[in-house]
């Protein structure tokens, strides 16, 4: 670029204004200035006397006058992709609410396994909320702008016009509403101290571990070669793979549990089918019979009446006649995919240990990175297993069985009554009853089974949703049980008021109505104080121990603390669902999976393809050209990415909330307000989690 001529550059032919020639490279589409370079540097950089070179270059105010130019072509330029991103955000919002497409459509409401009647009471008290908030608002803006700001002295006396029913809503605030608002503030703060109070020791109990490198060691030594089975332990072991409609994944986890590194004839695989599709029931059938054909040792079932969701159907495995010749029985989803050594590595821990009922080990991810959304949840089920079951498992020989990578002796099971069909947490229910029965758990932290995460977020509330349900509907049928159960009193308080009360209840209680209800009301009700260090500094210690586990993702902490305050609307909402039976509760909502497989995977099946002949079969392409046919054929249901109401009306409330905050002038609040309402607003416009074009 030549340089300039003019008012910066000087009159144009004269040398009275010239200055130091700068060359500027200029990079696209940012605009933004990366070199600046003078040929004349070389020659102002030798001083007069003895023409020697000075340690550092001199710097005329031309040379100032375009770093400066510099900067601000480079603000410019993060200013430009801002606006980018505004824009981009802005086209997305328009089209989802050009859609129409919102949660409250009929389709969704039974998918999510939500009561329409409660859903709708729900909606619409987060509505009223927000038009009394809005109503205060616009109040609060007139007294500001119209200088009614009125000292406790002049509350008191006699006022006229608007001013006077301004002062009266003043008096009635502070003498009314504010002791209501502040007593419920000030019990939600103690809930969360109880609450931090209980994950700073469980923080400290897992820091013990690691410094005492205290680790399960099971009393055999290791396994010698597989292929001989009377020279080291091998029982029988059951391997169960229950599934509904979940064609994208059947393949890689047969392949998975079919290539476990253990006697042929010491475990049987059971492939149990729920699917009500006929086409996925055939692929998975042929499936079945391919490894059959290659020596597996796996059979095929389908269930005729499907009740009972997944405590049915492995229920109704449990029931048959050759279940009675193994001893142990090990569980795996449909996406889950356990290492060859996988038994190796669990089953030892039973032998000489007849106390021991379950051996549990930890979820890893295959696409933990895959988008924001994937990243959050790997940080909470980091800090889930690193943390709350390692220290319960060492600790107290008790914690919440997963549902799948874990393996049970069988008679546990029976002792335990068996799988029930009573609560959507099938998984939770023989565990606490297992415990009542006086059988130990252990948890290895360092033995995992790859699985997925929910990519997007209708799968991931869907999953929360029955989460959180499920607990409340086993509290209410389980307490009379802990009750009258003769265990030590100190695993009754640990079931009912830890396990239940302060982490399944209390936690997505206090969450919602701290966060979402009380800290908006304290803006319009200033009577009533919530302190700094209960919106900012707890939390962020919070998340700071939260993300401890998964060191790598520190980065998202500020996203993880607001996402988590954004998931509570819907963990609240199932909380009460499955504490009062309200609506739904009972409804199972299969996860949905994507099917991916990590790379490190792919490479082991294909080594031992070339070794064995043992890995996973290519799909049947008649099957697939069948499948296609069919599809065409159907009206196919394109899925979309939705609005949702509650968090639309929540975002709404919120950025009301932070907007009074700033006559206010509270710096804190406003902030947290305002970045609270923004991560609810992209959360209700399903712009986290994968995007459907």
């Amino acid at each position: 670029m030549a340089p300039w001529s003019g008012f910066w550059g000087g009159k144009a032919g004269g040398d009275a204004y010239r200055g130091t020639p700068v060359v500027v490279k200029m990079e696209n589409p940012n605009w933004s200035i990366s070199e600046i370079s003078s040929p004349e540097d070389d020659d102002e950089d030798i001083l007069a006397a003895g023409g020697r070179r000075k340690g550092g270059r001199t710097k005329n105010a031309k040379q100032i006058r375009w770093v400066l130019l510099l900067k601000a072509h480079r603000a410019a330029g993060c200013l430009a992709s801002l606006a980018s991103a505004a824009v981009a955000l802005g086209g997305a919002a328009r089209r989802r609410v050009a859609a129409g497409r919102t949660d409250a459509e009929a389709g969704v409401v039974a998918a999510t396994g939500e009561s329409p009647v409660v859903r709708s009471r729900f909606y619409a008290f987060i509505k009223a909320f927000l038009i009394v908030s809005l109503l205060l608002l616009a109040v609060e803006f007139a007294a500001y702008f119209n200088g009614w700001d009125l000292a406790e002295s002049a509350l008191a006396l006699p006022v006229i016009g608007l001013e006077s029913l301004y002062a009266a809503w003043l008096r009635f605030r502070a003498t009314y509403v504010a002791p209501g608002v502040q007593f419920l503030t000030d019990a939600c703060i103690v809930l969360f101290l109880i609450q931090s109070a209980d994950r700073l020791i469980q923080c400290l109990g897992c820091f013990y571990i690691h410094i005492k490198r205290i680790k399960p060691k099971p009393n055999s030594p290791a396994l010698p070669d597989a292929e001989d089975p009377d020279a080291g332990y091998y029982p029988m072991v059951l391997v169960q793979i229950p599934m509904c409609n979940e064609k994208e994944v059947y393949q890689q986890s047969i392949a998975a549990v079919c290539n476990l590194d253990w006697p042929k004839s010491n475990f049987l695989v059971q492939v149990l089918d729920d699917s009500d599709d006929t086409l996925t029931q055939t692929l998975i059938r042929e499936e079945v019979a391919k490894w059959q054909q290659q020596g597996a040792r796996i059979v095929y079932r389908h269930r005729v009446l499907r009740d009972g969701y997944k405590a049915g159907n492995l229920k109704s495995a449990m029931g048959c006649s050759y279940v009675k010749d193994y001893e142990f029985v090990a569980i795996f989803d449909a996406d889950f995919q356990p290492n060859p050594d996988f038994l190796k590595r669990t089953v030892p821990h039973f032998k000489g240990n007849d106390e021991l009922g379950l051996v549990q080990a930890r979820w890893s991810f295959v696409n933990k990175d895959e988008n924001l959304l994937t990243r959050l949840q790997y940080i909470n089920l980091c800090f889930h297993f690193e943390v709350e079951q390692q220290v319960n498992g060492v600790f107290l020989n008790f914690f919440g069985f997963n549902g799948t990578a874990g393996v049970w002796r069988i008679k546990a099971l029976e002792d335990s009554g068996g799988w029930m069909e009573r609560t959507t947490v099938e998984d939770m229910d023989i565990a606490v009853r297992a415990h009542l029965h006086g059988w130990k758990f252990i948890f290895l932290n360092d033995v995992e089974c790859q699985c997925e995460l929910p990519e997007s977020y209708e799968a991931y509330r869907k999953q929360q949703h029955r989460w959180h349900s499920g607990p409340m509907q086993l509290f209410r049928l389980c307490l009379p049980d802990i009750i009258k159960c003769k265990i030590a009193f100190w695993k009754k308080a640990n079931l009912i008021f830890l396990f239940f009360l302060l982490r399944k209840l209390i936690l997505p209680f206090y969450s919602f109505t701290l966060f979402c209800i009380i800290l908006p009301m304290t803006m319009f009700v200033p009577e009533a104080e919530l302190p700094d260090w209960v919106v900012c500094y707890i939390p962020a210690l919070m998340s700071l121990l939260n993300i401890l586990p998964s060191p790598k993702s520190f980065p998202f902490i500020i996203p993880y603390l607001l996402f988590e305050n954004t998931m509570s609307v819907t963990k609240f909402n199932a909380m009460i669902s499955g504490l009062f039976q309200l609506g739904s509760a009972y409804e199972w909502v299969v996860t949905k999976k994507s099917g991916r497989s990590s790379e490190g995977d792919l490479i082991s099946l294909a080594s031992k393809d070339l070794k064995h002949q043992k890995t996973g079969s290519a799909p049947n392409l008649d099957a697939v050209a069948k499948e296609q046919q069919l599809a065409s054929k159907k009206e196919a249901k394109k899925k979309h990415n939705r609005i949702y109401k509650k968090e639309l009306a929540l975002s709404m409330l919120l950025l009301t909330a932070a907007a009074r905050s700033l006559l206010s002038k509270q710096g804190i609040h406003f902030y947290f307000l305002l970045f609270q309402g923004i991560s609810f607003l992209l959360v209700g416009l399903d712009l986290i989690g994968e995007q459907i074009e």
